[in-house]
């Protein structure tokens, strides 16, 4: 549920919201989350006294609005997560949850960018300079992280993530099922090099994009027009290679999330269940206690 990517407002608050999934203080953490995410879009634009008020605000009427109406969606597609995981699947089925999951996420998405529509006439040179350090910062760890120069290291990193992702749902992994993770990321078409490209293009194009809306003076219509171009610019790349190279890289994944899946034991979509009901259950109790 954690792949949007965090570029502008939406894009930094959904994976915050959409992550608390994977965390075992899912309350506590969404309670704050208000607070947890001004400090997370502060850290890209630091704002100043005269900001901060209206920033802060909207992040408050978000949380409050997404509280009061997007919870019970989330939950009831756990609900029906919960029911399907004991059996075996599909890629296809695979890939099917993925669209179900980002079609529950675009209204969270647009009221995001409408929010953001706001603040976005109060950013000036100081706003921009400290993305771009931002970004700068952010681009450093993904090469660290993602382009290792030994290509073996590059690849036991790699298994390290699947096999994180797959253990917060399934709990530990056995042999057998290492293997299937081991020989699925050695054969991904995942290319970071070109993922970080791509990043580097979307970065530019946010940094544009902001500093013209600045520049133009442009009214509310025409800064949510902008903003939700640039979100779709983000989520599907216009440049043609990129695009194709995303379909393949999605259709990879939607495979080896089947196949994981397919070499799990009853005991481990037993806790798989499990986990999905904990989560359905503090979403439903998020979605009551409004205080």
């Amino acid at each position: 549920m954690s792949r949007i990517k965090n570029l502008i407002i939406g894009l930094l608050l959904l994976p915050l919201v959409v992550s608390l999934a994977a965390c075992s203080a899912l309350r506590v953490t969404y309670s704050n989350g208000s607070q947890l995410a001004w400090w997370w879009i502060d850290g890209y634009f630091d704002f100043d006294r005269e900001q901060t008020p209206r920033v802060k605000q909207a992040l408050d009427t978000w949380f409050e609005w997404h509280r009061g109406s997007q919870l019970s969606p989330y939950s009831a597609l756990l609900a029906s997560a919960r029911q399907q995981v004991m059996e075996p699947t599909t890629p296809e089925a695979a890939c099917r949850w993925g669209e179900r999951v980002r079609e529950l996420l675009d209204p969270a998405l647009k009221r995001a960018v409408a929010e953001f529509a706001d603040i976005v006439p109060g950013m000036g040179p100081a706003q921009f300079k400290q993305l771009e350090q931002r970004y700068a910062k952010i681009n450093q760890e993904m090469r660290r992280d993602f382009l290792q120069a030994d290509l073996a290291e590059r690849q036991r990193e790699s298994v390290k993530r699947s096999v994180e992702r797959a253990e917060r749902v399934y709990g530990r992994l056995e042999e057998a099922q290492l293997r299937v993770v081991n020989a699925g990321t050695a054969a991904s078409p995942f290319n970071p090099e070109l993922w970080l490209a791509e990043r580097q293009l979307r970065q530019r194009d946010v940094l544009q994009t902001l500093r013209r809306l600045v520049a133009e003076r442009a009214d509310r219509e025409q800064r949510v027009a902008a903003l939700t171009a640039l979100v779709q610019r983000t989520e599907q790349s216009p440049r043609p290679e990129y695009r194709a190279y995303q379909i393949k890289l999605m259709q990879y994944n939607c495979n080896l999330a089947a196949q994981i899946h397919n070499a799990t034991t009853p005991a481990q979509r037993e806790q798989a269940r499990d986990t999905f009901k904990g989560w359905e259950d503090d979403l439903k109790s998020l979605a009551v206690d409004r205080s």
